[in-house]
């Protein structure tokens, strides 16, 4: 099964990200009745596979038995998945009163379907985005009450943050409220936002903001393989390296899971999942499934560190292509991430993006323009051009001059967490031009003396017969670079 038209795809919508082994299994034979051998993992924690016709009475019918929602694709989505940080608990750091019990509750008190998307996420992980809808809860260090930052896509995806602290309980029903109200307003801002629903006399319980918003510094974690909790149990995180999750060995596992008493499976945003509670004297079993149906569980954190459309043929085939590339050069992007857009919009959650650029008359051929976050964190929402005008051959060497420059920038005798300002305009740059094979630069500051260059000459006035004075690169090969 190779997933090609969006609107062919069955969503499945897992709030939270997690679900019991049953209901998993139940939507692995679904997908298996309608004739797919795989399941694919959106970036919002949902499932997704190809309807093949299905009937839509009788689709409704097998969802409706499991009890949870489903669309069938459209390139514009009616309904929304809530993303949660449910996963992050005792695998990684998290804040100390978020319990697994507390996302429970809490998604579970939704009675209705967004249509807008909604997260409900720990600061202290990097392992499920914060910002990456439309009302971001961001939890507090106020034991159940949480930060709201509004996210207006029709205003350059500008982030707002609400004047006061929600209470947890009330979670679905301001969202729910202001679902209504954004829907209905063009446009809005978060002060007009607050007036109407407090004149509109909603019973919600505010905490006053005493302090802004701190994110961790966390690099992004390793997710995969089996690793070690607290009291001697263990997490699994498996991934695929085409998000094509084999029917059978999803269904092997979901039995598995029942027989050893683990109650949830957790879906990322990264299109893997997570596995949590594992025994230490269950370990062998896993191994042997895993053996029995040849699942790889040891990737270079290279291949981990992704966001792809899950449609989008030529973003993994790029992908492919650049990892193969990275890791000829035994190259380290740990704590790096990468998005690769193509031709959708999106809202970028990673550290790097590869975009490619519109095709233009004047330059025949593809070409991208590579884009880092501010200070490398996406939880800041600002991207600064890296380079532009690039062919996709150059493209590997820029990402690990871009990653050198990532780990130079790095302080790890910085202890102080940073305080959350959106920023809405990026640092000023110039712009050079590079060699991207030896990674010489020419600056029009300085010319190049070696070559009889006076400075004050543009790259563009630059003779036709110019070439790297180091590696002897046709002027041809240069890269414009912003930095």
């Amino acid at each position: 099964m190779e997933i090609h038209a969006k609107h062919n795809l069955i969503r499945a919508f897992v709030k939270g990200g997690f679900l019991s082994p049953i209901d998993l299994l139940k939507i692995m034979e679904l997908s298996r009745s309608l004739g797919n051998k795989y399941v694919s993992f959106g970036s919002r924690q949902d499932i997704m596979f190809p309807a093949n016709g299905a009937d839509e009475s009788a689709l409704a019918e097998s969802f409706q038995a499991i009890q949870i929602d489903y669309e069938l694709g459209s390139d514009q989505s009616t309904y929304q998945n809530i993303v949660s940080s449910y996963v992050a608990v005792n695998v990684v750091d998290t804040t100390r009163w978020l319990k697994e019990d507390t996302y429970n509750v809490l998604i579970d008190s939704f009675d209705y379907r967004p249509r807008l998307k909604i997260n409900i996420v720990d600061p202290l992980q990097s392992l499920v985005p914060l910002f990456t809808g439309e009302l971001n809860f961001i939890a507090s260090r106020e034991e159940h009450y949480w930060y709201l930052y509004i996210r207006d896509p029709r205003k350059a995806n500008a982030l707002e943050c609400w004047p006061r602290l929600i209470f947890g309980q009330d979670i679905p029903r301001i969202a729910r409220e202001l679902e209504k109200l954004i829907l209905g307003y063009h446009p809005f801002t978060t002060e007009e936002l607050n007036l109407v629903l407090n004149n509109e006399k909603v019973r919600i319980n505010y905490k006053p903001l005493t302090e802004k918003l701190k994110l961790s510094e966390i690099p992004f974690p390793y997710y995969e393989g089996l690793n070690a909790m607290l009291n001697n149990q263990y997490w699994l995180g498996l991934y695929w390296r085409n998000n094509q999750y084999d029917i059978d060995f999803m269904s092997a596992a979901c039995r598995l899971c029942q027989e050893i008493n683990i109650g949830k499976v957790n879906i990322i945003p990264w299109k893997a999942f997570v596995l949590k509670g594992i025994k230490a004297s269950d370990r062998l079993r896993w191994e042997k499934l895993m053996g029995k149906y040849g699942i790889n569980e040891r990737h270079s954190s290279l291949e981990l560190n992704w966001h792809l459309p899950v449609t989008d043929l030529e973003a993994l085939d790029l992908k492919r292509f650049l990892v193969r590339e990275l890791d000829q050069q035994d190259i380290s992007t740990h704590g790096l991430t990468f998005t690769i857009k193509t031709h959708r919009d999106m809202v970028y959650f990673t550290s790097v993006v590869i975009e490619r650029e519109k095709p233009a008359g004047a330059l025949p051929g593809e070409f991208y323009t590579i884009l880092y976050a501010h200070n490398f964190s996406p939880n800041h929402g600002v991207y600064h051009p890296y380079a532009q005008h690039v062919r996709r051959e150059l493209i590997p060497a820029l990402l690990i001059e871009l990653s050198k420059v990532y780990f130079r920038q790095l302080n790890p005798e910085k202890e102080q967490q940073q305080a959350f300002v959106p920023e809405t305009q990026p640092a000023r740059m110039s712009m050079v031009y590079q060699c991207p094979h030896c990674l010489t630069v020419y600056d029009e500051q300085y010319g190049d003396a070696t070559a009889g260059i006076s400075p004050g000459i543009s790259f563009e006035k630059l003779p036709a017969s110019y070439h790297c004075h180091v590696c002897e690169s046709p002027k041809k090969d240069f890269v414009a670079v912003l930095r």
